[in-house]
């Protein structure tokens, strides 16, 4: 009966974080450089599902429609896609130290991103590289694995490769960094490099909501299983679980949405740490739950995030700044005063 009651209550919570994540949504449209009243704002929206006569401007449209939509939308993209890859990360390796870029697809994402800056190609074509190189370095840490994994510790030689790739690309953007043209290509490397939604639009929103709801809706039928690998892979080979065939579709999974996200958002940190973290202390380490509400949360977290980016000061900031801002004296908190929830 007090199972029950345990899975009642963290149902009760999931629904008040999708109600949290609706209001935060609608609330989104309201605030900016160009204040929209509420009833212009659900009309707007309203006029899309049913016909309305309107009584708004076409500015407000625009903004609302070309400007406002995309950017909510990836915001919620990118905050669902790092907090799950994070999570199932953590529950995988059985460390909750572990965050989205531990194999190296944010340093790859990275180094894509400043490559195709520096060959200046346009957003589309920096959006491919960067997702394009996040897979690649991700690929060259599970070869690594292959080839050194015989002799043992997999979990441990992975995340040593991860590291050591993650590295490597970090060099090769200093690199870039240092031959970069300091008046045009180095600049915007580095405002890329900070993260930032600022300059997403309707097209960037489609080409990364593909990869990222597939990787979402993988790893959430394979929650059952990232239960079982929290324990260990002789218990989960006990009961069935071909461990390695499993472990390869989460990293290709979670792998497919961080680089996804990296591709339209730049590099955010901390997200993919510290919001599984809370999420775990809310909801406890069942993944059944854990991971639907660390994807609300996540979202929750870069919508407030993102809206705070763009009405903070005059001058936008940007993302990976505040989120590591907010995330550290958190996370500090999180370690310094529990330990619950944690399998």
């Amino acid at each position: 009966m007090a199972k029950i009651t345990e899975q009642s209550v963290a149902s009760i919570k999931f629904s008040l974080l999708i109600m949290v994540l609706v209001a935060i949504f609608f609330l989104s449209f309201l605030i900016g450089r160009y204040p929209i009243a509420p009833d212009i704002a659900l009309g707007i929206l309203l006029s899309k599902i049913i016909h309305l006569t309107p009584f708004w401007t076409e500015d407000m449209e625009i903004i609302m429609l070309k400007i406002r939509l995309p950017r909510i939308t990836a915001a919620i993209l990118v905050g669902a896609a790092l907090s799950a890859s994070g999570a199932a990360y953590q529950g995988m390796f059985r460390n909750p130290m572990v965050s989205p870029g531990i194999l190296g697809v944010t340093a790859g994402a990275s180094f894509g991103a400043a490559l195709a800056i520096l060959l200046s190609l346009n957003a589309v074509g920096i959006q491919l590289a960067a997702f394009a190189f996040g897979l690649l370095a991700v690929t060259a840490t599970y070869l690594i694995t292959l080839w050194l994994g015989k002799k043992g510790e997999t979990i441990l030689i992975m995340i040593l490769a991860g590291i050591i790739i993650g590295t490597l690309f970090t060099s090769f953007v200093s690199l870039i960094k240092y031959v970069a043209d300091p008046n045009d290509a180095l600049p915007a490397i580095t405002y890329w490099l900070m993260g930032s939604l600022a300059a997403v639009n309707n097209r960037d929103v489609y080409l990364a909501a593909v990869p990222i709801v597939a990787g979402l809706f993988v790893l959430t039928l394979l929650r059952w299983n990232l239960n079982v690998m929290s324990f260990g892979d002789e218990e989960a080979k006990a009961l069935g679980i071909n461990t390695v065939r499993l472990r390869i579709i989460v990293v290709v999974c979670a792998t497919m949405v961080t680089a996804s996200a990296v591709a339209i958002s730049g590099v955010i940190g901390l997200v993919g740490l510290v919001v599984p973290h809370l999420s775990r202390l809310l909801v406890g380490p069942n993944y059944k739950i854990l991971l639907p509400v660390a994807i609300v949360m996540g979202s929750i977290f870069m919508l407030l995030v993102d809206d705070l980016a763009r009405t903070m000061f005059a001058v936008e900031v940007p993302l990976g700044i505040l989120t590591s801002i907010i995330g550290a004296p958190f996370f500090l908190y999180l370690l310094l005063h529990t330990r619950k929830g944690w399998a």
